[in-house]
């Protein structure tokens, strides 16, 4: 219970965190890009949003028996570290990414029917609506599509996401991570010696 309580926390504050600097990023960038823009933007956070979601619904679902198959693969052992952790991957994966990537979607959308340059306030208001709900909609398909291949297809899909976390610039700050622990290892060897 205390570690699902930590966790919960961890994932409170990291998800305040992000929101308030994607916030700030997009009341700043987003009333200055062009349509052209906007719309890559929007498909890029609903396209990251359904990645996300795919990988942790994979790694929920998955049975860590599965992957023996791919033991002497490149990514093993971060996909079993993945598995070890599923309610912390999935809850990343589909709460804390899911949701920040709605939020910079629906001000991509903001954005791009600002930069329509409406001025028939009956027409904005339909067109802000169709835009969400295109938005909406795209992000819901694109998710109940992948949802069905993240469960028939879990192991593939958390072996590549373990090897990409393993030959990625993550495992750049992974290994600053541990060799910081080792450092402060040592010391406290050092101090007790």
């Amino acid at each position: 219970m205390k570690k699902n309580l930590r966790w919960a926390i961890k994932t409170f504050i990291l998800s305040i965190s992000l929101s308030i600097v994607f916030s700030v990023v997009s009341q700043s960038l987003f009333p200055r890009l062009s349509i052209y823009l906007s719309v890559f933007v929007i498909a890029f956070f609903i396209i990251l949003s359904v990645v996300f979601d795919m990988i942790g619904i994979a790694v929920a679902s998955l049975d860590k028996k599965n992957l023996k198959n791919y033991e002497n693969k490149k990514g093993y052992a971060t996909a079993v570290r993945l598995c070890d952790n599923t309610e912390k991957v999935s809850s990343f994966c589909g709460d804390v990414v899911g949701d920040i990537c709605g939020i910079l979607s629906g001000a991509g959308g903001v954005s791009l029917v600002l930069n329509m340059h409406i001025f028939d306030m009956n027409v904005y208001f339909i067109v802000t609506c169709l835009i969400s709900s295109l938005i909406a909609g795209l992000t819901i398909f694109g998710k109940a599509i992948m949802k069905g291949y993240a469960v028939d297809h879990a192991d593939k899909v958390v072996m590549k996401t373990g090897q990409l976390i393993e030959t990625s610039f993550i495992s750049f700050f992974k290994d600053c991570f541990n060799k910081m622990k080792k450092k402060k290892k040592s010391k406290e060897n050092d101090k007790n010696a």
